[in-house]
C-alpha cells in the first residue's frame, strides 16, 4: 500500500503524537467543563479517568500486537465483525470522535488566542482563528511524516515542561502544599455528575488511540504501540493532575466554571499576572498546534483504509494524488464546519458519546469474537466494558437535563450513520 510508509516513526514520535493529541484537548478545552461537572474534586476526576482509560487501552494494545496496522482501529473492527454495517458505523464514529476533537482543539486556540486582546469572549475571532490553524495542520500534514514526527517531538516537550513549570509556579505562589492537594472534602456534585466529568476526562486520555492508527508505521509495532501507550497516558496523568491542583489553588470553582473556555490563563493571572497569561497563552498555541497536527495525520490514515476496505464511500471529486491526501481535504473541510457551528461545550460532549459507544463495540467484539486469535485476561476487558457502560449512562443522564438538544442530535447523526452505511453496503453487494 503506498499510501504508508513501514518503520516512518519512532517509539518517540509515537509518544510525541499520543502526547501532542491528548494535551492538546485534554487539559487547556476540558479543565473547566469538567470542573462545572465534578466540583471540588475535578482533580480527582483525571486521575479517575485515567484509570479508566488504562483499562480500555489494554484492548488496543491487545489488537494491536495481534494486527499491525496502519488502520488502526478500522482494521480491529473488521477483525471483530467482518465487513458489516456494524464495522463500518463504530469505525465513522471514531472518525468523526477525532474530527470533533479538532475542531474542539481548533476553538481552544481562538480563545486562548484572545486573552491576549481585550475583547468579548464570544468574539467572532475565536473560530476564525480556529480555522486558520486546521488549514495550517492540513498543510503540516500533506508535507510527509519526517516533518510531522520532528514538529510533535519538539512541541511536546516544549508544551509538557511548559505546563510543568506553570503548574509548579502555581502551587510555589499559592503556598499549597503536596499534602493540601489531596481533596479531604466531600464531593460537592452529584455521583451522576461526576461520573459524567469522567466521560470528558476519557476524551481527554482517547488521543492514545491516535498511535493504533499509525500502526505498522511505527518501528517495531509489536512491541513500541503498547509501550508509547502507556508512556503517553502515564505522562498525561501527571501533568493533569498537577495542572488541575495548581488551578485550583488560584481559582475558585465559579471562577473556574466561568472562565472554563480559557481557565489556565485565567489562573495564570494570579500567580504571575500578565506575564502568566502570556506564558500559558504560548504553551496553549503550541499544545493545540500539535494536537491537532497529530490528530489529522492519524484519522487521514484511518479513513484511507476504510476506503480500500470498500466500508467508507469515496469520491476523488477531480482531485488527483493519493486517497489519503484527499481525505485530509475532507477531514479538513468538515473540521472548519464544526469549528464554526459549535461551541466548545456541545463540540465536548459529541465527541465523548461517540467515543464511548465506538469503545464498548471495540471491547465487545475483543471478547465475543477473537478469543481464539487473540490472547487477553477477559476479566479487564467485561470490566473496561461495565466501566464505559456507566460513565457513558452518566453522562447522558446528566446532559440530559441541561442540555437535551445535543443528546438528541448525538443520536440523529449515530442513526443517519448506521442508515447510510447499511445502505452503501447493501449497494456495494448488489453490484458485485
Amino acid at each position: 500500500m503506498n499510501d504508508y510508509k513501514k518503520n516512518s516513526l519512532t517509539l518517540t514520535g509515537a509518544v510525541s503524537m499520543g502526547t501532542g493529541v491528548m494535551i492538546g484537548a485534554g487539559i487547556f478545552a476540558l479543565l473547566g467543563q469538567v470542573a462545572e461537572l465534578s466540583g471540588k474534586l475535578f482533580p480527582v476526576a483525571f486521575v479517575v479517568g485515567a484509570v479508566i482509560s488504562a483499562f480500555s487501552a489494554y484492548s488496543y494494545i491487545k489488537l494491536s500486537n495481534a494486527f499491525p496496522s496502519a488502520g488502526g482501529i478500522g482494521m480491529y473492527l473488521k477483525k471483530e465483525y467482518g465487513k458489516t454495517t456494524f464495522t463500518a458505523f463504530a469505525a465513522l464514529l471514531m472518525t468523526f470522535s477525532m474530527i470533533i476533537n479538532e475542531s474542539l482543539v481548533a476553538r481552544t486556540f481562538g480563545a486562548y488566542v484572545m486573552q491576549l486582546f481585550d475583547v468579548g469572549k464570544n468574539t467572532f475571532w475565536v473560530p476564525v482563528l480556529g480555522v486558520a490553524l486546521i488549514v495550517l495542520a492540513f498543510v503540516v500534514n500533506i508535507s510527509g511524516n519526517k516533518l510531522i514526527e520532528k514538529s510533535s517531538f519538539t512541541m511536546a516537550v516544549l508544551k509538557i515542561v511548559g505546563l510543568a513549570i506553570l503548574a509548579i509556579g502555581g502551587l510555589w505562589a499559592s503556598g499549597l502544599s503536596f499534602q493540601e492537594t489531596i481533596p479531604t472534602s466531600l464531593p460537592d456534585k452529584s455521583v451522576a455528575s461526576f461520573i459524567g466529568a469522567l466521560a470528558l476526562t476519557i476524551l481527554a486520555y482517547k488521543g492514545f488511540t491516535t498511535i493504533t492508527n499509525s500502526g505498522d508505521e511505527i518501528k517495531k509495532p509489536h512491541k513500541n504501540v503498547g509501550r508509547a501507550i502507556i508512556i503517553s497516558i502515564a505522562i498525561c496523568v501527571a501533568l493533569y493532575y498537577l495542572v488541575a491542583i495548581s488551578v485550583a489553588s488560584s481559582l475558585s470553582i465559579e471562577e473556574i466554571i466561568k472562565a472554563r473556555d480559557y481557565s489556565l490563563a485565567e489562573a495564570a493571572r494570579p500567580a504571575f499576572g500578565k506575564y502568566g497569561v502570556w506564558v500559558t497563552v504560548g504553551v496553549a498555541i503550541i499544545a493545540t498546534i500539535s494536537g491537532i497536527i497529530a490528530s489529522i495525520f492519524a484519522v487521514s490514515r484511518m479513513t484511507a483504509m476504510l476506503t480500500e476496505m470498500k466500508l467508507i464511500p469515496h469520491s476523488h471529486l477531480g482531485m488527483s494524488g493519493r486517497i489519503q491526501k484527499h481525505m485530509l481535504v475532507y477531514i479538513a473541510g468538515l473540521a472548519i464546519l464544526l469549528t464554526i457551528l459549535f461551541d466548545l461545550s456541545r463540540i465536548a460532549s459529541l465527541g465523548a458519546i461517540f467515543y464511548l459507544v465506538m469503545d464498548i463495540g471495540i471491547h465487545y467484539g475483543l471478547l465475543k469474537n477473537l478469543r481464539k486469535k487473540v490472547d487477553f485476561k477477559p476479566a479487564i476487558v467485561i470490566t473496561a466494558i461495565a466501566l464505559d457502560t456507566i460513565v457513558l449512562t452518566g453522562f447522558v443522564l446528566t446532559k440530559a437535563k441541561s442540555d437535551l438538544t445535543i443528546i438528541l442530535v448525538s443520536v440523529g447523526i449515530m442513526l443517519v450513520i448506521y442508515l447510510g452505511e447499511k445502505w452503501f453496503l447493501s449497494r456495494q453487494k448488489e453490484s458485485d
